[in-house]
């Protein structure tokens, strides 16, 4: 395995071990606060035997062996444990279900709390640390490329994107993001030949996008220069060098390195008349191709150049509250997809979260995935499933609304259910992860 491998699993372990136990907090003070019994609080599950553990006071300290997540027992509380012995006994002062259910709401929403609040706070510690990185219109000089989905309501090739809903963008690409999860309804751009225009947005685009697999409504336009030109080609026999920019092809005006590799492809002209830029000046090349019609040139691979800038303390709470609320937005609406066959099948267990994280060590992105990481994990934990915090929740607000508490076999059965419901998506996720790994 790659060294990459290594520095990615290592990133997503040492995330979710903070993730884990910070959300473990957030059930374990509230209920301390409230006089409740936590009997154990552990990192990681301890299936048969723990690789540590100490008792201090009433509870048991951990640390599992099995990585699929962390846990606190509550005395009292029908949870995965399934301690059916415990809850035969007659309530205890201290338990779980001998509190009021404000208490047992709190409590319960204390996880979700922590990793939701955690994620905006990280988000504006990377901010008023790093600063960030902006990417404006103007250093993309050539415009844009739209997608066939984009094309059809009234985008071209060459436009730039001026603001959209009225919003300059800090970074111009992230028009692609919005365009697939948000409610966006004009963007304004400026043509090739200057004319300034505003296009109406349908409200279904973002699935348009989605189920098109293009994901990328637009990608950056940049200038046909040579990177290099291969020994033995029709190209270096031509006199063209690496750093050329082609200019025209037989009188042709070539706008982009895509307009160039479309006329390679869709004209068979054996003998090309090219013009390019070296130094300021243009020089013509008469160039025989190849019987498979290249002519032996590589493409200049481009970065995309940010501009960092630096934000202060009280911009950077501002902006990271901001950053966080739309993150979780984006990721809500994005959830939507999952209940399609498209979105099923891209569904992904550990090695997609993995990929979140750089193949290089870089604390500003790790803590970027772990903010990330830490929304999804908040969001997921909230859904109504029996199991998750949510489906407690979801019970909760039932006996607070109706004044009537479901019944222990209820709430035993439930759990089992949502308890097998989340075991089979994990398997399910995990198991696409592997088909795209080995069955392409």
């Amino acid at each position: 395995m790659s060294p990459e491998f290594f520095i990615k699993a290592f990133q997503l372990f040492l995330s979710l071990s903070i993730l884990i136990v910070l959300h473990e907090l957030g059930h374990f003070i509230p209920a301390k606060l409230f006089g409740t019994r936590v009997e154990k609080f552990y990192l990681f599950f301890d299936v048969k035997y723990s690789l540590f553990k100490k008792k201090i006071g009433d509870t048991v300290y951990g640390i599992g062996w099995l990585p699929l997540g962390g846990y606190v027992k509550i005395s009292g509380m029908i949870d995965e444990s399934f301690d059916k012995e415990q809850m035969s006994k007659p309530p205890q002062p201290w338990e779980f279900r001998s509190k009021p259910a404000w208490q047992r709401l709190i409590i319960m929403l204390g996880g979700v709390t922590v990793n939701l609040a955690l994620g905006f706070l990280i988000y504006m510690m990377v901010l008023f640390v790093w600063g960030k990185e902006t990417l404006p219109q103007e250093n993309i000089p050539l415009g844009m490329e739209p997608s066939a989905v984009i094309k059809k309501i009234g985008f071209e090739k060459g436009d730039k994107i001026i603001n959209v809903d009225g919003k300059v963008l800090d970074n111009v690409l992230s028009v692609n993001r919005m365009l697939l999860l948000r409610p966006v309804e004009k963007i304004k751009i400026e043509k090739v030949n200057g004319k300034i225009e505003e296009i109406s947005i349908p409200k279904n685009i973002g699935n348009e996008i989605f189920q098109s697999g293009q994901i990328n409504s637009f990608t950056p336009l940049f200038s046909a220069i040579i990177d290099s030109v291969s020994n033995d080609s029709p190209a270096l026999y031509a006199g063209m060098q690496g750093g050329d920019k082609i200019i025209s092809i037989n009188n042709e005006i070539i706008y982009d390195w895509a307009s160039f590799s479309s006329w390679i492809d869709n004209n068979s002209d054996e003998i090309i008349d090219v013009i390019v830029e070296r130094d300021r000046s243009n020089y013509r090349l008469s160039i025989d191709r190849n019987d498979d019609g290249t002519i032996g040139v590589w493409k200049k691979n481009y970065g995309i150049e940010t501009i960092n800038e630096k934000v202060g303390f009280t911009d950077s709470i501002i902006q990271g509250f901001n950053y966080g609320y739309w993150t979780l937005y984006e990721y809500v609406a994005g959830f939507s997809f999952v209940f399609t066959k498209k979105g099923a099948q891209q569904l992904g267990g550990f090695g997609t979260i993995g990929n979140i994280f750089p193949a290089q060590w870089d604390w500003k992105g790790f803590w970027l995935s772990t903010a990330l990481l830490s929304i999804i994990l908040a969001f997921m934990n909230v859904l109504p499933i029996p199991a998750l915090d949510g489906g407690h929740v979801m019970f909760l607000v039932y006996e607070i609304i109706t004044g009537r508490r479901p019944s222990d076999k209820f709430m035993e059965v439930s759990t089992m259910i949502g308890f097998f419901l989340l075991i089979a998506l994990v398997l399910y996720a995990n198991g696409n992860d592997l088909f795209r790994a080995f069955g392409g």
